[in-house]
């Protein structure tokens, strides 16, 4: 079983920065409860499909050619936790910054929802 700051980690590098298919779907599986619900700004997806079918289009999308890093430490509670985050070019301050609060059931994700900063 994973730890809450690997899922954390998982979320961020493993599926939203992975572009290769096999790998994040193999992270989503040890990540994720498989009635996972992820909201962003773009609205609610649940299940597996539906998540990995996001990440993708964000890694087509507007995400394209950009890198996550953390944005500050980890915050951790006994079923819920939450990591901010920045993305930008490599190298280039970040265009866009935000926080993943996430809900933990059964070991896994149940529940992401990533609140972006304003700007």
């Amino acid at each position: 079983m994973s730890t809450t700051e690997e899922l954390l980690q998982s979320n961020l590098h493993e599926v939203f920065s992975e572009e290769d298919p096999g790998r994040r779907w193999a992270a989503i599986e040890r990540t994720y409860t498989e009635d996972v619900t992820f909201i962003d700004p773009d609205g609610r997806f649940v299940g597996w499909q539906a998540l990995n079918d996001q990440a993708q289009r964000l890694l087509d999308g507007p995400l394209k050619g950009l890198v996550f890093e953390e944005d500050g430490p980890g915050y951790v509670g006994p079923d819920t936790a939450a990591l901010p985050w920045r993305v930008g070019p490599p190298g280039k301050p970040p265009v866009s910054r935000g926080i993943d609060v996430v809900t933990i059931r059964d070991g896994k994700l149940s529940v992401v929802r990533t609140l972006l900063a304003p700007g």
